[in-house]
This record gives structure tokens, sequence and C-alpha cells, in this order.
């Protein structure tokens, strides 16, 4: 039976009117959808801040109470310069995706704060040999990215340097070493019962080019 007018009309009108309400829905949740993703960025990137504050690095006794005492005593609390790096410059990456790896990381510390596995300064003692070359080892295998951060080889002014530092700076960019090869112990005393190839780690063998002269050429013969 074919409808009249009125119900053609009035059916297109209830069409329209489901359309928008659909339209209405979809624009109402994907607004929401992106004022909770702002949301959520921003109270994650608040979270990444708080966590990188010095305050709550020692917000614990086992770091206020061991290296942060001796972080204190270092070049890199009070500085000619006044500028002071805290624990997340030398510790936590800049980058974002390095910084996340980090802090997922991080997660393991948590669980060893409630264990108590260093809550004592024996605990603490025991441990930090460990903890030390742990940290040294990150260092290393991301080309002690935290040092540079602040220090970058391409501006080192050699002239403004002791001799000393000039011509060890000048020999380990050669040799393809990296920061944390040399520079331990700078923020917190060493631990002691550090073995010695990891103090000073053995260079990697330098291929010879054919221009390089050899040590004892043969002597021509009579």
């Amino acid at each position: 039976m074919d409808k009249t007018p009125q119900e053609k009309a009035r059916g297109q009108r209830l069409k329209k009117e489901s359309k928008d309400r659909t339209r209405r829905a979809i624009s109402i949740s994907a607004l929401a959808i992106f004022v909770a993703g702002m949301a959520f960025v921003a109270l994650f990137n608040v979270v990444l801040d708080w966590t990188n504050k010095e305050s709550f690095c020692i917000s614990c006794h086992e770091m206020e109470d061991n290296v942060y005492r001796e972080y204190q005593l270092s070049r890199h609390y009070y500085t000619r310069s006044g500028v002071r790096p805290v624990c997340a410059d030398c510790h936590v990456p800049k980058e974002f995706f390095p910084k996340i790896v980090r802090k997922i990381k991080a997660a393991n510390e948590l669980w060893h704060k409630m264990l108590g596995t260093i809550d004592t300064p024996e605990k603490f003692a025991e441990k930090r040999a460990e903890l030390a070359q742990n940290e040294w080892r990150r260092m290393k295998d991301n080309d002690s990215q935290e040092c540079r951060n602040c220090h970058d080889a391409n501006y080192f002014s050699f002239s403004m340097q002791g001799y000393r530092a000039e011509a060890q700076h000048n020999e380990g960019l050669k040799k393809g070493q990296t920061c944390i090869d040399c520079h331990k112990g700078i923020a917190h005393n060493m631990p002691p019962g550090i073995p010695p190839e990891v103090l000073h780690p053995p260079l990697p063998p330098v291929a010879q080019t054919p221009e390089s002269p050899q040590e004892n050429p043969a002597k021509p013969q009579d």
C-alpha cells in the first residue's frame, strides 16, 4: 500500500533527525576523546616532570642519606657559572622515547624500594659497586648521552683546557672513547672493589691503514 505524502514527509523528517543525532553523537564523542587525550598528555607530562625533580629523587632516604650527600660535595653541585645539573640531568635521557624506556626500567627501583634492598647503609654499601657498574654500562651503551646534553666535544676549546685534559680528550676522541670511559666518580664517590678493567676498559684495536708506517721496517740488504 502506497504511503500518503504526509507519511513520506514524516519518514524523511525522521531519517534526517536520526542522521543529525548520529552526527552530533559522533562529533561529541570525537570532542570528548580529543579533550581526554589532551588531558592525558598534559597529566602524563606533569608526572614525568615531577619524577624528574630533585625533590622527588631524594624523597627516599636511600638516596638522600647516601649518594645525594656525595653529590653536594661534588663539582656538579656548586659551579663557577651557577649551572647545576640535578639527578635527572645525568640519569634520565632528554629524548622522549629513551626517557620513557628509562622510566619503565625505573619501576624495578620502586620494587626494590618496597623490598628494602638497600634501606640501610650496610645494604647500600654491599650493593654499591654493582649499582654503579650497571649505571656505567647504561651510559656506555648510549654513548654518554646525558653527559653530551651539556658537554659537546664539537665545541671543546682545547686551548682553554689544561695540558693533561687537552691531551687526554684528543686521544680519547681519536680512539672513539665516550665520557664515562674516563669520567667515573664525578658526582658520587668511587665504590670500592671495582675491577681495573671496569675502571679503565681496554680500547678496541685500531686498524692500520695502508698508508700507516710500519713500526719496524725491514732494512734493505747490502
